[in-house]
């Protein structure tokens, strides 16, 4: 189906722009879909680069516009211990050596080829477990790890040491990294010495770190959401594409944070 949409912002504003703002595509890729005349208001075509949409009118892109935007391939695995998210190293095992047809969780779906550069969308080291995204996608990419981004990502960890109110308000907020203040993070605990983080940040090995600061030793580390997805009842080791409806949703998280 083609996607349609009416713009309501009170001044005109470059196709390309409004479409990159709505989470539709890059600036680039809109110039290209008009480029190839795959964008069109009131029924017409857009042939001018620079075109501004008005208050009031629609725009469509036709279906071949909405293929295109299809083609970046974006999984969610689900992570097990032992397993790296991008580059290994030595005899380290990638993950996107588990995107096999026998590891598919689900209805049949093309499997990536060889060939196929599927990075991290937020990476999960070697000792973590959970739910990761690999992706071609780069407005995807934006949503989730870009400078903007506010997605939340939950996780389930468990800690070695002695847990109190004060080391509880210092992960919550209070905390630096490499000179920086962290964001405020949502930090409960859900059982004897389980915690629940929730954070709207990726930065390097983030949780294991923030804990370090205080005097607790993380020895489960488990990602369970990113913005509306969750792994369900996905065995590990499995992996899934990302319905065109999740990846719309997770930009237009990103987009609201």
């Amino acid at each position: 189906m083609a996607w349609t949409r009416t713009y309501d912002e009170a001044e005109p504003q470059r196709v390309n722009r409004w479409l990159a703002q709505s989470g539709v595509c890059s600036r680039r890729e809109a110039e290209a879909l008009i480029g190839q005349g795959l964008v069109s208001i009131d029924g017409e075509v857009v042939t001018d680069l620079g075109r501004k949409i008005e208050p009031g009118q629609t725009l469509v892109l036709s279906d071949a516009a909405g293929a295109k935007r299809e083609t970046a391939f974006s999984v969610l695995i689900h992570k097990p211990v032992g397993v790296v998210s991008a580059q290994p190293e030595g005899k380290q095992v990638p993950a996107a050596r588990l995107l096999t047809r026998e590891r598919l969780w689900g209805p049949p779906a093309p499997i990536p080829g060889a060939h196929d550069s599927l990075p991290p969308l937020g990476r999960l080291d070697m000792d973590s477990r959970g739910l990761l995204i690999l992706s071609q996608d780069g407005v995807l990419a934006k949503a989730l790890i870009g400078p903007e981004s506010a997605l939340d990502k939950e996780y389930l960890v468990t800690v070695r040491g002695e847990l109190n109110e004060r080391k509880l308000g210092l992960l919550r907020h209070g905390l630096e990294l490499d000179g920086r203040k962290l964001r405020p993070a949502k930090v409960e605990v859900v059982g004897d010495r389980r915690l629940r983080f929730v954070l709207t940040e990726g930065r390097n090995r983030q949780i294991r770190r923030m804990c370090d600061l205080v005097e607790l030793k993380v020895v489960d580390l488990f990602r369970t959401r990113i913005g509306n997805l969750t792994l369900g009842d996905m065995p590990e080791g499995r992996w899934r594409p990302i319905t065109a409806d999740e990846r719309e949703t997770l930009i237009g998280l990103s987009i609201a944070g």
